[in-house]
């Protein structure tokens, strides 16, 4: 049960402090997109490897994510539709060719559509891998690995990073490469996102990018402050779902993205500048009026 919380904890902390700079972008639910589509990778990878454990498997699904976010990029850039119509239509384009491709030609092989998009994390330490002598289940240390990549990119162009999320239009004149910038985070949310995926599954994967930044965004604006926060959100989500999910024998992915929405929900309505006060106020003034 400790491997469990271990793999749940490093996919949290690897996934959301990536969430804080896409919540900053406005471009969270691109992660719904990247965290679909790049099925699509690892199949047409797995078709080339006939390998599951091929580490071209992350390279073919990185490449798909970033597909994805120049796909939608160009589709809104166009100006003929928004955001959110031009993530619509890529994100199930793609996914859809992932799912016949699987359904059509991977019908032997174990590339289950339900488990990739719930996760059975309690199966992550059955496979296991010996590191100095220690026996170590495999997606804990690839997730680690993911996650000290995170950490150094975060820390390497932490200034580049909080620039291009407050203000590009500064970044730009001010010599960063916002592209580049973007780029390369985008290219580490879908390597996040495929490692992630056979232990906690899609659906997880976008809570953990989501659910812990906005939580922090709604209680503080400052960056090196929100990090924190979202990355104490995301540990309080996995040791509460997990417990939650173990001792009532429901799916622990579940019930931590359930928990991850409570959490979400209280800050909203309770915290100091949250909905239930500011719906107060607000009628208090109303009244004075």
């Amino acid at each position: 049960m400790i491997e469990v919380f271990l793999v749940l904890l490093v996919t949290a902390f690897a996934s959301s402090l990536l969430g804080v700079f896409l919540v900053l972008k406005g471009q969270a639910m691109t992660t719904d997109a990247i965290s679909h589509t790049i099925l699509l990778g690892i199949v047409i990878a797995f078709f080339i490897t006939n390998d599951l454990r091929s580490p071209l498997l992350i390279v073919g699904a990185a490449v798909i994510g970033l597909i994805t976010v120049y796909l939608i990029e160009l589709v809104t850039s166009s100006g003929m539709m928004k955001q959110d119509a031009a993530i619509g239509i890529v994100f199930t384009a793609l996914f859809a060719g992932a799912v016949i491709l699987v359904s059509r030609y991977a019908d032997d092989v174990h590339l289950d559509i339900d488990v990739v998009l719930m996760g059975q994390v309690l199966f992550a330490p059955l496979n296991r891998i010996d590191i100095l002598g220690v026996s170590l289940p495999y997606a804990l240390v690839q997730l680690t690995v993911v996650l000290i990549i995170n950490v150094l990119f975060v820390l390497i162009f932490y200034k580049e990073l909080k620039v291009t999320s407050f203000d590009p239009v500064y970044a730009a004149a001010a010599g960063i490469s916002t592209t580049l910038i973007y780029y390369l985070l985008m290219t580490l949310v879908s390597v996040t996102a495929v490692t992630a995926f056979d232990a906690v599954g899609s659906i997880l994967v976008i809570s953990f990018f989501v659910a812990p930044a906005i939580t922090a965004y709604l209680v503080t604006k400052r960056l090196s402050h929100m990090i924190w926060l979202t990355l104490i959100t995301a540990a309080f989500n996995s040791l509460t779902g997990c417990t939650f999910g173990y001792f009532t024998d429901i799916s622990i992915s579940g019930s931590v993205a359930s928990v991850s929405l409570m959490t979400f929900l209280a800050v909203f309505f309770f915290n100091k500048n949250g909905w239930i006060r500011k719906t107060l106020k607000s009628r208090r003034m109303l009244r004075e009026i």
